[in-house]
């Protein structure tokens, strides 16, 4: 069964990232909040395109659905400030 962590740590093996952060407790439909400097200067299709990339098939055969918010360090840090 795909879990949260299982798709955090393929995220992280394929994409440079500050933080990801998955949840999702029924194995098939998960959400992510992703912050990668990968983002910058792309569009959000661009930069959810980054992430399917990085997980590849999973997302053909183990995963159902993905919601995610994907930021740029700079983005990440204005909404989170401190």
């Amino acid at each position: 069964m795909v879990t949260p962590e299982s798709i955090k740590n393929h995220i992280e093996s394929s994409l440079p990232c500050e933080l990801v952060h998955v949840e999702g407790d029924d194995g098939h439909h998960f959400s992510a909040i992703i912050v990668s400097a990968e983002f910058r200067g792309k569009n959000m299709v661009q930069q959810h395109q980054l992430v399917y990339r990085a997980l590849g098939d999973r997302m053909k055969q183990e995963i159902h659905a993905l919601s995610m918010k994907t930021h740029t360090p700079e983005q990440w840090a204005e909404i989170n400030p401190g």
